[in-house]
């Protein structure tokens, strides 16, 4: 009877702390003739996942070797890194050719505005029409 009592009472009390949650926080500390070698900081919480999602914990969501939505989502973005590593690799080549000296050419050719600058007659040549 009583070993029924005991299994009852742990029952309650994961579940008591499962849906409260608990913190248990230590610190270790390594040191030699009062220097400080190492030290490590231990953080742990116990808590249900409803009630980890409540306190805005939700990390498993997004890692994708726990979650078969974030390696989706992984996936996806690969287009979007390609996009950002092309524009990256044009922008380097815009700031060399800008340090090498040939910063009209560059600024003309990367902004699009190589066509209105052409058409522009050069300064001291202005057409009469």
């Amino acid at each position: 009877m009583a070993g029924e009592r005991t299994s009852a009472n742990l029952a309650d009390l994961l579940e008591r702390i499962l849906d409260k949650g608990i913190v248990i926080v230590g610190d270790v500390r390594v040191n030699l003739l009062d220097i400080e070698l190492l030290t490590i900081k231990l953080r742990l919480l116990v808590a249900s996942v409803d009630r980890a999602k409540e306190m805005g914990i939700d990390w498993w969501e997004h890692d994708p070797s726990l979650s078969s939505k974030a390696r989706r989502d992984d996936a996806a973005g690969a287009g979007d890194r390609d996009e950002l590593a092309a524009e990256n690799r044009r922008l380097r080549e815009r700031l060399a050719a800008l340090e090498a000296g040939t910063a009209g050419t560059a600024a003309d050719g990367a902004d699009g505005g190589g066509e209105r600058d052409a058409a522009r007659p050069a300064p001291g040549k202005e057409s009469t029409s």
